[in-house]
Parts: C-alpha cells; sequence; structure tokens
C-alpha cells in the first residue's frame, strides 16, 4: 500500500470545493437598507432646512423694511432739534409784545409782527408736514412719557397732577418724543387757604361755646 492511498490524503481542490459553514442558530440576518425610507428622510431634512432659510428671510426682509421706514421717519431727528430752537426765539418775540402794546403800535410794527406770526405758521406746518408735531398740553393730566415736570404750582382751580403752566412747548416725530414739554402742574388748593377756613371753623365753635 502506498503513502497516497492513506485516509488522510485529500483529493485537490478539496477544501476549496467544501460547502461554507452555516450561520449560527438564532443570528438574524441583516436586512437590506430600504432606499425608499432612506430618500424620504433626506427629503424631510433638505424640506426643514428650507423653511428655516425662508423663515430667516421673511424676518429679514421685516427687519430691513421697519429700518427703512424708521430712518424715513425719524432721519431727521437731530435736523428738526435744531429747527426747534428757530421756532422757540419766533415764539418768545411774539409773547414779548401783549395786546395793549400791539395796539399802540404803529402800521410798520404791526406789519412786522404779521410777517413774523406768518412765518411761524408756515414753520410749524412744514414741521407737521414731515411729522414733527407740537405739545401744547395745558389743562391735559400730567404724562411723564410726554412732559417734563419744572414745578409745583398751588392752584385750586386746575386739577391735582394736571399741567397748570407751559413753560416751553414740547414735539413729537412720528411716535417717538422729540423734545418733552416743560411744564408746571398743579398740587390743588394752596395749604394756607385750607389751614384759614379750618383756623376760622375752629375760632367759631370756640366762641360758640364761650357764649353757651
Amino acid at each position: 500500500m502506498t503513502d497516497t492511498d492513506g485516509p488522510h490524503d485529500k483529493a485537490p481542490g478539496s477544501e476549496a470545493n467544501a460547502p461554507q459553514q452555516a450561520p449560527a442558530a438564532g443570528a438574524a440576518p441583516e436586512a437590506p437598507a430600504d432606499p425608499l425610507a432612506a430618500a424620504q428622510r433626506e427629503a424631510a431634512e433638505l424640506k426643514d432646512k428650507l423653511l428655516r432659510t425662508l423663515a430667516e428671510m421673511e424676518n429679514l426682509r421685516r427687519r430691513t423694511e421697519r429700518e427703512v421706514a424708521d430712518a424715513r421717519v425719524y432721519g431727521i431727528a437731530s435736523f428738526a432739534r435744531d429747527v426747534l430752537t428757530v421756532a422757540d426765539n419766533m415764539e418768545r418775540a411774539l409773547q414779548a409784545l401783549d395786546n395793549e402794546l400791539r395796539e399802540k403800535a404803529d402800521l410798520l410794527i404791526k406789519g412786522l409782527l404779521d410777517g413774523v406770526e406768518l412765518t411761524e405758521r408756515e414753520l410749524l406746518k412744514a414741521l407737521e408736514k414731515n411729522g414733527i408735531r407740537k405739545i401744547e398740553p395745558k389743562g391735559e393730566k400730567f404724562d411723564p412719557n410726554f412732559h417734563q415736570a419744572m414745578y409745583e404750582a398751588p392752584d385750586a382751580s386746575v386739577p391735582v397732577g394736571h399741567v397748570v403752566q407751559v413753560v416751553q412747548p414740547g414735539y413729537t416725530i412720528g411716535e417717538r418724543v422729540l423734545r418733552p414739554a416743560l411744564v408746571g402742574v398743579s398740587k390743588g388748593a394752596p395749604k394756607t387757604s385750607v389751614q384759614t377756613e379750618s383756623n376760622s371753623t375752629g375760632a367759631g365753635s370756640s366762641a360758640r361755646n364761650a357764649d353757651s
């Protein structure tokens, strides 16, 4: 018997032709990826990014429109404050002459005053045309958003906390305060009158008690 006839001899190519080992029992085979589900996820992500981008663009558009509108309305604020000084000086010039002096003035002075008044009216119209309005709150309730209190004055004819005098008119531009009005605020009836009444009432009561 030759060595090739032994039981351990293998035929050529037997290892390549041997069947592969079966998978272990209980191990589930890996499922292939679903291309449709992957495409749907990618589409959802792209849609979310698109919506976010559109929202950001809309916010940017609104913010830009608001800034342009504010610049159009409030861009002249600095110039307007300088013009208000001119309006104040014209108003002071007109208030320097009362009605009696105006009646006694000659035609030349009256014509000059009429020209100043006309110029003041035209100036206020030009300011109002550009969104600048005058604040003259005499008799109105004090509002710290539009008024600046300079002093308190006892005045029984004006309710407490109301404007009794306008020291300097204020102005608004758009929805903002360009310059607050300088005002005097009423604090009601003078205390001296109240004390006098109470003292007189007390004195009368004492006199009646003494008579009785």
